[in-house]
């Protein structure tokens, strides 16, 4: 039986997924804020059609897949997606999972599980039902789980989201994808949390260790199972090109290719950050940076054509594999 990952237009064959950016966006969005100030949003048509011309580049230029880790409190919108998706040929593979660094919104505060951390969360059914039955009454259905931790640590509700997002891993096989603060090495605390949860640590891929030139810590990642996400290329004013680079020729030289993935965390349009605010945080950071810069600087230095293979397609490939 083949081998299939769920994308936004349907099931498609793994093996076919081909070169992968396994942490991107497509838009992040204040929903309500959209909603209630629409001139925040602009143009839906002029937002959507230029999406389509990101991505269209993107696959032009080699990329063939793109992993929308968008999720609840990324401003999600399926159907918007699904617009986007119709429109070019790249495989868009969505999210299903919960962003928050500290607070869950009110609507969970208030629907708790009911027999203590181990019981029924309404966060779970959720989850389970974005993979299994599709995302806000359409066939669209999730293929990877989220969830973040960030420099407030492992506050209850993150520890309550994280848990959730292993009991759906265990309810459907999916893998999960996770924001960390690398500079406080909160990948380890989500580690130990899954790990309590029972959860396969090579399913699981620990983001945004490229922010770090910490090896120490992103051997003890690898070491005990997890992927690293090296996922923000082009957000130099967290750590400059070069240090990225070296990092990862370092750890390639180690002999870790099988246990990186590669990627920007970038987005069509991010509602976030004044224009200004993207300006600094770094020139290139957009979806072409990984093949117009980083894999010729990569070849440059000694990472051969096989390593890079293993992270751009090979490993998104085995995490995304689920046999049916």
């Amino acid at each position: 039986m083949a081998a299939l990952v769920e994308t936004v237009r349907g099931p498609l064959e793994v093996k076919l997924l081909g070169p992968t950016l396994m942490h991107e966006h497509i838009f992040v969005l204040s929903t309500e804020i959209q909603q209630n100030y629409p001139q925040t949003w602009g143009d839906e048509e002029a937002r959507v059609n230029d999406a389509v011309t990101r991505l269209n580049e993107l696959q032009a230029a080699g990329v063939t897949s793109l992993v929308d880790l968008t999720v609840l409190g990324l401003g999600r919108s399926i159907s918007r997606i699904a617009r986007v998706a119709e429109q070019t040929n790249l495989n868009i593979i969505v999210a299903t999972g919960l962003y928050t660094y500290n607070d869950l919104p009110q609507f969970f505060q208030y629907r708790r599980p009911r027999r203590s951390i181990h019981g029924e969360d309404v966060l779970t059914s959720f989850f389970v039902d974005d993979i299994t039955k599709g995302i806000a009454n359409t066939t669209v259905k999730a293929a990877i789980l989220k969830c973040a931790t960030d420099v407030q640590g492992m506050t209850p509700d993150v520890e309550r989201v994280i848990r959730a997002v292993a009991r759906a891993h265990h309810a459907t096989g999916v893998p999960i994808s996770t924001h960390t603060h690398a500079a406080s090495r909160s990948g380890l605390d989500q580690q130990r949390i899954l790990l309590e949860e029972g959860v396969d640590l090579n399913k699981v891929i620990i983001g945004h260790c490229g922010d770090t030139t910490d090896l120490t810590y992103l051997r003890i990642l690898m070491e005990h199972g997890s992927t690293i996400g090296m996922d923000r290329f082009g957000i130099e004013s967290i750590l400059s090109f070069e240090d990225r680079i070296e990092t990862v020729v370092r750890l390639c030289a180690e002999g870790y290719s099988e246990k990186m993935v590669l990627s920007h965390d970038a987005a069509c349009h991010n509602d976030w950050l004044e224009d200004d605010v993207i300006r600094r945080t770094g020139s290139n950071w957009n979806y072409l940076h990984i093949t117009k810069d980083v894999i010729p600087a990569l070849r440059q230095r000694g990472v051969t054509e096989a390593q890079i293979g293993t992270m751009m397609v090979d490993n998104p490939l085995r995490l995304l594999s689920r046999v049916r």
